[in-house]
C-alpha cells in the first residue's frame, strides 16, 4: 500500500448556489490527490506521458458524508493497494483537515494505454520501478 495527504483550500469558484462544494468538483479534488500521490513517490504524470504512455479513467466513484464549504482545508488522501494489475484503483478519503471528519469516500480505476496507439497495455516499466519499494515486504 502506498498512500500520500494533500491539502487543498476550498476556493468560492468551488461551490454552488447552497454554498457547499458543488458535488463534481470531488473528481478534481481526487485528481490533485491522485497526482500528488504519483508526485510523492518520484513521478510526475508528465514523465509517464513522456514515455509515451497515458492513464485515462475507466471508473470512478464518490460516496458523499458531509459537505465542504468555502475556505474550508481539506485533506485529500489517495491510496493505491496494488500496482501488479494493468488496472490502477486508486482510493480517496477527503477530511476537514482540523477535525478529521470524513467528508467524502470513493475511489477512481484507470488503465495504462500506449499513447501513440490508444491501445491497453500493462503498467510501464517507469511505473513500477518507482511505486514498487513501497510493496516490498519489510
Amino acid at each position: 500500500m502506498f498512500s500520500h495527504k494533500t491539502s487543498i483550500r476550498v476556493r468560492y469558484a468551488d461551490t454552488d448556489k447552497m454554498q457547499v462544494v458543488y458535488n463534481g468538483k470531488y473528481l478534481e479534488y481526487f485528481e490533485v490527490g491522485r497526482t500528488e500521490l504519483l508526485r510523492a513517490a518520484g513521478l510526475a504524470y508528465s514523465d509517464v506521458e513522456a514515455e509515451g504512455y497515458q492513464l485515462p479513467l475507466i471508473e470512478a466513484g464518490v460516496k458523499f458524508k458531509q459537505p465542504a464549504l468555502y475556505d474550508d482545508v481539506i485533506e485529500v488522501e489517495a491510496v493505491v493497494n496494488n500496482i501488479n494489475s494493468p488496472k490502477v484503483h486508486i482510493e480517496y478519503k477527503i477530511r476537514k483537515e482540523r477535525t478529521e471528519e470524513i467528508l467524502a469516500e470513493g475511489f477512481t480505476t484507470h488503465i495504462f494505454i500506449k499513447m501513440d496507439t490508444k491501445k491497453a497495455t500493462r503498467p510501464p516499466k517507469i511505473y513500477l520501478d518507482v511505486l514498487r519499494p513501497y510493496f516490498q515486504k519489510k
